[in-house]
C-alpha cells in the first residue's frame, strides 16, 4: 500500500538511509510488482511526455470555445519585447504554464499532474528549470518521483479532484507537488520538501472550482500560472530555511476539511463563483446556443 502520510515516507527514508524520491520509487515498484528499472523507465516516459507536450503548443491554435489558446504566445511576445515585472525566468514559467493549460483546452496530449485542469503547473516549474539550467535528466526524473509521491499522499488523505474539494485539490495539489519537486532539484532534504509543499498548499487553501460554462478553460488556464509561481516561492522559502509551522500532513488534513465544507456550487459545478458572474453567464449562453 502506498504511503498514507509524509511522516510515513520520512520514516522509510530514515530507516533505509535513502532519499525521499527513492522511497517513492521503491514503493511504486513494490505496489505494481515491477522492478526498480521498470519503475524508472515508466517515470522517464512520463517526463518525456511532459517535454513533448510543451513542445506541441501551437501559438495560433484556439480551443473550440475560442476562450483560450493564444495566451502562451502572448506571454512569450511580451517577455521578448518588454522587461517582465517577475524577471526573465519566472516569465518563462508563466508562459509555459499557460501553454500547457491551453494545450489541455485544445485537446492536445498532456500529463495530468495531478489532473488535466492542473496540467500546466508541474511542467512550467520543472521543464522550464531543466531547459534553463544545466540539470541532468536523472535529477528531473527523481523530481518526478517526488511530485508523484506527494500527490499520492494528498490523494490518500484528501482530494485531487475539483469536484470533490474545489480547485485547491487540483491547482493547490499540483502546486504542492511542484514545490517539493523543484526543492529536490535544488538540493533540498526531505524535511524541506515537506515545508515547501505545506507552504504551497496553505497559500491556495480554499481555492474554489468555478469553471465558466463548465469548461476547463476559464479561469483554469490562468490558475496554472498561480500554482506554478506559488510553487517557486514556496520552494525558495523552504530552501532559505523557512519552515511551515503546521506540519505538511496536518496541512493536507486541513485542506480536506475545507473541501468538505465547501458548498457544492463551488466544486466544479459551474453554479458559483465567476461561472455565474454576468459575463460568465453570457459566455455560457453564447456557447450553448
Amino acid at each position: 500500500m502506498s504511503y498514507q502520510s509524509m511522516e510515513e515516507a520520512y520514516e522509510r527514508c530514515k530507516k533505509d538511509s535513502i532519499e525521499f524520491w527513492k522511497a517513492i520509487q521503491l514503493e511504486d515498484a513494490h505496489e505494481r510488482g515491477v522492478s526498480e528499472e521498470d519503475s524508472w523507465n515508466q517515470m522517464k516516459y512520463m517526463w518525456q511526455a511532459m517535454l513533448d507536450g510543451l513542445d506541441a503548443y501551437e501559438p495560433d491554435l484556439m480551443s473550440r470555445s475560442r476562450l483560450v489558446g493564444t495566451e502562451g504566445a502572448k506571454m512569450d511576445a511580451y517577455r521578448k519585447t518588454e522587461q517582465p515585472l517577475c524577471g526573465e525566468f519566472l516569465a518563462k514559467v508563466i508562459s509555459n504554464a499557460l501553454k500547457m493549460g491551453c494545450n489541455n483546452a485544445c485537446m492536445k496530449r498532456i500529463v495530468a499532474a495531478p489532473t488535466a485542469g492542473a496540467c500546466g503547473v508541474l511542467p512550467a516549474v520543472l521543464v522550464t528549470y531543466y531547459r534553463e539550467y544545466e540539470v541532468t535528466e536523472e535529477k528531473m526524473i527523481e523530481a518526478m518521483y517526488v511530485a508523484a509521491g506527494v500527490g499520492q499522499i494528498i490523494a490518500n488523505r484528501a482530494y485531487l479532484a475539483g469536484a470533490s474539494g474545489g480547485c485547491q485539490a487540483e491547482i493547490g495539489s499540483g502546486s504542492g507537488m511542484a514545490a517539493a519537486a523543484i526543492c529536490h532539484v535544488r538540493g533540498g532534504d526531505a524535511a524541506q520538501l515537506g515545508h515547501a509543499c505545506a507552504m504551497a498548499l496553505k497559500n491556495l487553501m480554499g481555492l474554489v472550482c468555478d469553471p465558466v460554462a463548465g469548461l476547463v478553460e476559464v479561469p483554469c488556464v490562468k490558475r496554472n500560472v498561480v500554482g506554478a509561481v506559488n510553487a517557486m516561492s514556496a520552494a525558495d522559502m523552504a530552501l532559505a530555511g523557512i519552515i511551515s509551522q503546521i506540519p505538511v500532513d496536518q496541512v493536507i488534513d486541513a485542506m480536506k476539511e475545507v473541501g468538505d465544507k465547501m458548498d457544492v456550487t463551488l466544486r466544479e459545478t459551474a453554479l458559483g463563483g465567476v461561472a455565474i458572474s454576468p459575463r460568465g453567464q453570457e459566455v455560457s449562453e453564447e456557447l450553448n446556443t
